[in-house]
């Protein structure tokens, strides 16, 4: 696997992508088209659930790296995402009780890629990201992760608090971030768990807050009074390494 974003212009280039598989994190297509090629390529991503942007010719014409897009523009992730299933396999497989980070809309992909180093070096047996208002695995989530992503599976999913409901079914309860909660060194945090990180200016969204088992605050004593998100998980992540150690 490399590390190159691919962008794909032109309505067989797209359709074709499709077809052979490729993973398009999103597709974007010339608002009011819907001839029989767009219809196609349209179809095509709604069977996979791709996210569609209809926007102006002018927005296509400035992402268009070949001036020739004919309308539809695909970003293809750098990177196969795995499933759900995939991660607790790597745990069973390890004979572990699951770690998973879970990241609820992370936008930047330096944070994406730092927090996919962290999760590997702390033992985490994958990464769980929204499909919506979240960065995916671009080229610059692949650099950033120095290597982490070879080895830890990174799934993409429709709803984060539905997934976080199917994984409880499984075992696993959660812990989120939040300046608000209790002292992460007051909580029990052994066992099957995910580990919830929030957006970086808003944080850990209601609903996906609501199905969090606990709320842990990290210690601050500095004028300012939050942390980065990819150095938050870093922190917590670590309390979790030192319980499961210990």
């Amino acid at each position: 696997m490399g590390y190159e974003e691919l962008k794909i212009e032109g309505r067989n280039a797209v359709l074709e992508a499709f077809r052979a598989g490729k993973t398009i994190d999103k597709l974007f297509v010339l608002d009011g088209c819907h001839d029989g090629p767009i219809t196609n390529i349209l179809r095509e991503a709604k069977k996979r659930d791709t996210i569609i942007n209809f926007v102006s010719k002018d927005r296509l014409d400035s992402m268009s790296e070949t001036k020739k897009h004919q309308g539809v523009i695909a970003n293809a992730s750098a990177y196969d995402y795995a499933e759900v299933s995939d991660i607790l396999d790597n745990a069973r497989s390890k004979g572990e009780p699951p770690f998973i980070f879970i990241l609820d809309n992370i936008e930047d992909p330096h944070n994406l890629g730092a927090i996919i180093r962290t999760a590997n070096l702390a033992g985490a047996h994958g990464v769980i990201i929204p499909k919506r208002r979240a960065v995916g695995l671009t080229s610059t989530v692949a650099r950033t992760s120095a290597g982490a992503l070879n080895y830890t599976p990174v799934a993409k999913v429709t709803n984060i608090a539905n997934t976080i409901e199917e994984l409880k079914r499984e075992g696993l309860w959660f812990v989120c971030a939040d300046m608000d909660g209790q002292v992460m060194y007051n909580l029990d945090l052994k066992g099957p768990i995910g580990l919830v990180i929030g957006n970086e200016g808003d944080g850990v969204s209601r609903l996906v807050k609501e199905k969090c088992d606990f709320i842990a605050s990290i210690p601050m004593k500095g004028d300012i009074d939050s942390l980065n998100a990819s150095v938050a998980a870093g922190v917590l992540a670590y309390e979790i390494v030192r319980q499961r150690l210990s």
